[in-house]
């Protein structure tokens, strides 16, 4: 048969080792020993240098039997045991006549004397055995069109042979093994340290230190120059195993495999497989009776399952995860016992002022923002300059002043916002307790959970912001009580709806500011700041907002004061307020007294220069009109105080003398009594929880819509890889199967990123609030977008798809290809949840997303082979985590014995897919555990870059 050479470069040559191992050069071939400078040859073998197989005769006969004569001159002078036309005694069998298979059989030898031989023709080795078997593959005999047999005699115990050096040879526990293509010996091979294992179907020899010697000339070893395999052969090293099945009773003959990790990646994880082994062992009956050899007993050993070092170290991993999981929820679970028992405390309640002298911010220069420190220059912004107040319990104080007064920031100051500028001045809160206030402080915008109702979200909050020690009927008691004072109560049962997001619509924009008012007075604040409550409700919406700020304010028992930022109020609006601060550019122009108080203030200050209040007018409106353009002598040419009139020195100097305590100086930052969270993490974690789930099943849009695109693309690539063959582009078919579902994974996770855009506002607003840790939140988060939006999805779409393309039936393989896109997506889940918290534009997070895919589909081995990139981008392989998730899952697929059976230009190929797998895509063989590992590690690294980028940059800062 012509064969093209170019195949044989395609399937062999290329991926056998090209490295030799060194022999020394020896006087005596296969492996004899010299002696007294003659040669003990291995059983069956003679001549001067052990080149001679045996012809006629048997191996009790040993050196004096007949062997083959060698043809031909100089290195073509081989023996040929064909061409000898040597014939088998009666009783003997195998190449060479080395093989007994004459009766009685160990079978029927109990009758037999202790003494007498019986013929041993199974597996099983007692001393010493031989086996004969046909080398038959596909793809060699395409190559090697001859018969090749392969010798092999294991050595379990030679002094228990009958004739130790005719009937055995070697060490204890060794094997030795000669290949013959067409009757000439090709190679031969030696191993140590042999053990024999058996089981009730099959016998196991494993051994160590195999070495294989090529003979020069032969047909495998340079005698067809295009087919040379002299440095493979002599390559094979490492461990070998002879694994062989039970007797087949009607042929007398049995399957073997010879095993070594060249040849499972050529021929699969069998290796080379053998046919028609025939075994025989002349032993006595002794020696059966005894056992056998008694080297450690191996030949007693009975196959046992064992755990591999990477399942082992996998299992105390998880074993060790596990375990610090239940500690911490145990840990946990006491914590929360011991805050639930800690007796029914109350929020403390005191009498506390806000006062704030001299604050100015200036927002600083490109050039001087990072040093912090306002530099003077002309480029840089100052918002408030040298502001000074007071508000003492029990009163309100309205902020006026036009847009870009600084209103809004001198609210967030007071609150203890993080500011990007520089405040100077100081904020302090006198009260007679001493104790750091609880600060209340709701933003110009609602930020509100849309799927729960009114009731629901102001429980939330009651049940995170309250102490945990306050049983959980009193809470609800609570916010049923609020609700009626906020004149909400009769909506609690209805949603809040989004009004920007186009879904349903729930509340009003009225509702709603009064829900984000309850959300701070359910915590029982000591002093409420809002910025502009009012802004863009109607006049009778405002009007409630105002009467439901006074009735807090002058609450008979728990009086509290209030500053809210006004736009624009009506003159009902204006007349709430018990004190008014007005601010122009920055500077404010008054503080005092409301009503017609800041009117008599400017009739004398600003007289000649300020236009005369009109009788009927709104006071509000006459305000703004003199903020909108204040001449220059109504601003205060030295101390600030000159111009707050006696109402604002009298104020200032109540306390004087009193102690003014918990006085801020620099950037004002939140009292210490907010920034410890009310509940344990446990709880935290509890509630958190449960508002996803009510989210889950109320929003089920998003759930549904992965489940049904799971499935119906499970279906779509099923049905377009349905039952993929073991060709060569079979195989292909495979890995695009594979890498179809690793890119349907990476581009899924884009709904995380959304998600966690969409979510943030209202994480600020709560985080400022120390409702919870980041981490409880995170794992909420993580918990109910992995399991129902992530892993559902994931185990839909890969089961639907495995067991229609037909991939490997094994149910270990599958839950190890699961567990690989498992492992995929919750790396994807965690990168996109880095991508949406790392940058507050969701549109730039999820542009990086998609070329992060792209980037991954590209150096992940099916478009292009790994080997073949060049080195200076070659690198960019190993930042891909689909790289090692289509790895993982190619050698899972092929780790299950996956044979290639195809022809090429008529020729047929039998080969195992490791080949073509390293061939095509340049994967590693032995590569799953380590890609399990790396996929850990990308795991670990996104998840520890969502920790540290939610810990310290995702917070609130204005």
């Amino acid at each position: 048969m012509h064969f093209p050479v170019h195949l044989l470069a395609l399937f062999i040559i290329p991926f056998l080792p090209t490295s030799l191992i060194s022999v020394n050069a020896q006087t005596c071939e296969n492996y004899g020993t010299a002696n007294a400078g003659q040669c003990a040859c291995p059983t069956g073998f003679g001549g001067p240098t052990c080149a001679l197989p045996g012809c006629h005769g048997t191996i009790f006969d040993g050196a004096q039997r007949q062997f083959a004569s060698t043809t031909g001159t100089g290195s073509a002078a081989l023996a040929n045991l064909t061409a000898a036309g040597c014939a088998c005694e009666a009783g003997w069998g195998g190449t060479g006549c080395n093989g007994s298979s004459a009766s009685p059989d160990i079978s029927s030898a109990g009758a037999v004397q202790n003494g007498t031989m019986v013929c041993n023709t199974q597996p099983r080795v007692w001393a010493a055995g031989q086996m004969s078997c046909q080398v038959i593959n596909p793809t060699l005999q395409a190559i090697f069109s001859g018969q090749s047999t392969l010798n092999i005699e294991r050595t379990l115990d030679p002094g228990l042979s009958p004739l130790p050096g005719s009937t055995s040879f070697g060490a204890k526990s060794s094997a030795s093994a000669q290949l013959f293509y067409d009757g000439v010996e090709q190679f031969y091979c030696h191993a140590d340290t042999c053990a024999q294992t058996l089981s009730s179907n099959s016998t196991k020899w494993e051994c160590q230190n195999l070495q294989c010697t090529c003979r020069p000339g032969t047909t495998f070893c340079g005698g067809a120059p295009a087919s040379d395999l002299t440095g493979a052969i002599n390559g094979l090293s490492g461990a070998l195993g002879i694994d062989c099945a039970a007797i087949d009773a009607a042929t007398g003959k049995a399957p073997c495999h010879f095993v070594q990790s060249t040849l499972q990646s050529l021929f699969g994880s069998a290796g080379l497989g053998l046919d028609g082994c025939a075994f025989g062992e002349c032993v006595r009956q002794s020696v059966i009776d005894a056992g056998g050899g008694a080297v450690a007993d191996p030949a007693q050993t009975v196959e046992s399952s064992k755990l591999s070092g990477g399942v082992i170290a996998g299992l105390v991993v998880v074993g060790v995860l596990v375990l610090l999981a239940l500690v911490l929820l145990l840990v946990g679970f006491l914590r929360q016992r011991a805050a639930r028992k800690d007796g029914n405390r109350d929020l403390d309640k005191a009498h506390v002022g806000v006062e704030w002298k001299g604050l100015s911010y200036m927002v600083p220069s490109a050039r001087n923002f990072f040093t912090r420190q306002a530099q003077g220059s002309s480029d840089d912004k100052t918002i408030l300059d040298s502001i000074t107040g007071r508000v003492n319990s029990g009163q309100m104080m309205a902020i006026l002043g036009p847009s870009g007064a600084g209103k809004t920031t001198l609210v967030e100051i007071l609150a203890g916002k993080n500011k990007i500028g520089v405040t100077t001045g100081s904020v302090s809160f006198p009260s007679q307790s001493g104790k750091a206030p609880r600060i209340g402080f709701v933003p110009q915008q609602d930020i509100l959970p849309p799927t729960l109702t009114v009731y629901e979200t102001l429980l939330f909050a009651a049940r995170l912001r309250l102490p945990e020690s306050v049983p959980d009927i009193e809470k609800q008691e609570r916010v049923r009580e609020l609700l009626g004072k906020l004149g909400i109560d009769h909506i609690q049962d209805t949603r809040i709806g989004d009004v920007t997001g186009g879904k349903a619509r729930g509340i009003s924009g009225g509702e709603m500011r009064r829900v984000s008012i309850g959300l701070e007075l359910i915590s029982a604040p000591d002093v409420l700041l809002l910025d502009e409550p009012t802004s863009g409700l109607d006049s009778v919406s405002a009007a409630r907002i105002a009467n439901v700020l006074h009735a807090i304010a002058h609450d008979p028992v728990n009086p509290i004061p209030v500053i809210a930022s006004i736009h624009q109020p009506s003159s009902l609006l204006y007349q709430k307020f018990d004190l008014i601060l007005l601010l122009a550019h920055g500077r404010a122009l008054y503080s005092g007294p409301g009503g017609f108080a800041p009117v008599r203030h400017f009739a004398s200050a600003g007289a000649g220069v300020v236009p005369p209040y009109q009788e009927g007018y709104n006071v509000a409106e006459y305000l703004l009109d003199v903020a909108s353009d204040p001449p220059a002598s109504l601003f205060p040419m030295g101390d600030q105080m000159s111009s707050l009139g006696a109402w604002a020195r009298r104020a200032l100097s109540l306390e004087n003398g009193n102690g003014e305590g918990n006085e801020k100086t620099g950037v004002s930052v939140r009292p210490v009594a907010n920034s410890a969270y009310a509940t344990t993490f446990l709880t935290q974690l509890q509630y958190l929880c449960g508002r996803e789930w009510k989210t889950l099943k109320r929003d089920k849009t998003l759930f549904l819509a992965h489940v049904l695109v799971s499935a119906v693309l499970g279906v779509f690539c099923g049905g377009l890889y349905y039952q993929t063959g073991v060709t060569i582009s079979g195989f292909q078919s495979r890995v695009g199967c594979l890498f179809f579902l690793g890119a349907l994974i990476a581009f899924s996770a884009l709904s995380a990123l959304y998600n966690i855009v969409e979510i943030r506002p209202l994480f600020l607003r709560e985080r400022s609030g120390a409702y919870y840790s980041p981490t409880a939140w995170l794992l909420s988060r993580f918990f109910f977008d992995m399991i129902p939006l992530r892993l559902i999805p994931t185990i839909i779409v890969s089961t639907i798809t495995y067991w229609m393309a037909g991939l490997s039936p094994d149910a270990a393989r599958f839950f190890k290809f699961l567990f690989i896109l498992v492992l995929y997506s919750l790396g994807m889940t965690l990168y996109n949840f880095l991508l949406g918290t790392l940058f507050q534009n969701g549109g730039i997070a999820i542009l990086l997303s998609a070329l992060s895919a792209l980037y991954q589909m590209t150096f992940a081995g099916f478009f292009v082979n790994l080997s073949d990139i060049p080195p200076v981008l070659r690198w960019l392989q190993w930042l891909a985590p689909l790289k090692y998730s289509l790895e993982a899952l190619s050698v899972n697929e092929v780790g299950s014995g996956l044979m290639i059976q195809d022809t090429l230009q008529g020729v047929p190929v039998n080969v195992s897919a490791a080949l073509i797998m390293q061939l095509l895509f340049g994967f590693g063989l032995n590569n799953y555990y380590r890609d399990v590992l790396i996929l850990f590690g990308f795991i670990a690294g996104f998840g520890l870059g969502v920790i540290g980028v939610v810990f310290f940059f995702v917070r609130e800062r204005r």
